[in-house]
Parts: C-alpha cells; sequence; structure tokens
C-alpha cells in the first residue's frame, strides 16, 4: 500500500532527523490514507520536534478522533500542552494515556517531566509568572472562568481584602 510506504519513508527521515522530510513524506501517506492515525500521530511527533506544537496539537488530536484510545496520540497530546506551559492539561493527557496503557514509557515519562516542569517554573521569577498568566489568560476555558460573576467576585474580595483570603 502507497500509504505505508510513505509512512516508512518518513519514519526513516525522522530517525535521521529530517523533520520537514517526513512531514513531507506523512502528508503524502495522508493524501492516500486520510484515515491513518499513525500517519497523523507520526506526524505530529515530527512538528514537536520543529517545535511547532499547535500543528502538531492538531494531529494529535485526528489521531485521537480516529482512535479515542491510541496511547501515543494521548502523549503526543500531553507534550503539545506543555510546550504551551499548558501544564495541568498536559497531565490530564498523559493521564488518559495511562489510564488505558499503566506502564506506557512515553506517558509516564511525560507524566514525570510535567511535574518537574511545574516544581520548576513555580520556583521561577516574576518574569515567568507574567508569562504564564499571560498565556492562561489568551486560553478560552480560563476566559470563561473570569467571566463568572461569583470568580469576579472572590478576585475584588481578594484585591480589597488580601488578609481574608
Amino acid at each position: 500500500m502507497k500509504a505505508e510506504q510513505h509512512k516508512d519513508a518518513g519514519n526513516l527521515l525522522f530517525k535521521a532527523g529530517d523533520f520537514p522530510g517526513a512531514i513531507k513524506e506523512f502528508n503524502e501517506g495522508l493524501k492516500r490514507d486520510p484515515v491513518n492515525k499513525f500517519l497523523y500521530s507520526n506526524r505530529s511527533f515530527a512538528y514537536i520536534k520543529l517545535m511547532e506544537p499547535t500543528s502538531a496539537m492538531k494531529d494529535a488530536d485526528k489521531a485521537l478522533e480516529l482512535d479515542p484510545l491510541f496511547v501515543k496520540a494521548w502523549a503526543r497530546k500531553g507534550t503539545c500542552h506543555q510546550l504551551h506551559k499548558e501544564f495541568h492539561k498536559a497531565m490530564d493527557a498523559f493521564a488518559k494515556g495511562m489510564e488505558i496503557e499503566p506502564e506506557n514509557p512515553e506517558c509516564k515519562a511525560g507524566h514525570a517531566k510535567t511535574i518537574m516542569m511545574i516544581n520548576t517554573s513555580s520556583g521561577a521569577g516574576s518574569d515567568n509568572d507574567q508569562e504564564r498568566m499571560a498565556h492562561a489568560m489568551a486560553d478560552p476555558e480560563i476566559q470563561n472562568i473570569m467571566r463568572d460573576p461569583s470568580v469576579m467576585q472572590v478576585l475584588r474580595d481578594m484585591q480589597e481584602n488580601p488578609a481574608s483570603g
């Protein structure tokens, strides 16, 4: 099958460190087999290597849409969240992968790395806090939470009377 040949060629290029070349091969494979979860997962990993987590996330999500029990795709999704500094979402993705396959090395390592990143970033200076705050505020889920009147009231109360919180 032509799609498998492109997947294999992409994997060889990936192993050689030619991530753009690997992506081209995976693209060709997907033209021939647009429901191949392995091609989406592999392309996701190549995008991760190129530090393009947004593109990588789309592919991880597509692989999970095709097969919600595909553990490698959960690992890719977790890594994308790490790169976006969305640590809570990374933890969720790795945990979902480990629910399916408790001893999966990628998910276990990703989970441990996320914990380490949380601990490292929480001890960092205020620049990192500002960056994390700005990133969090760009998240639609957080924006919705912040618009909630009860949350707004709690934040106002904490600002006006910090000792009571």
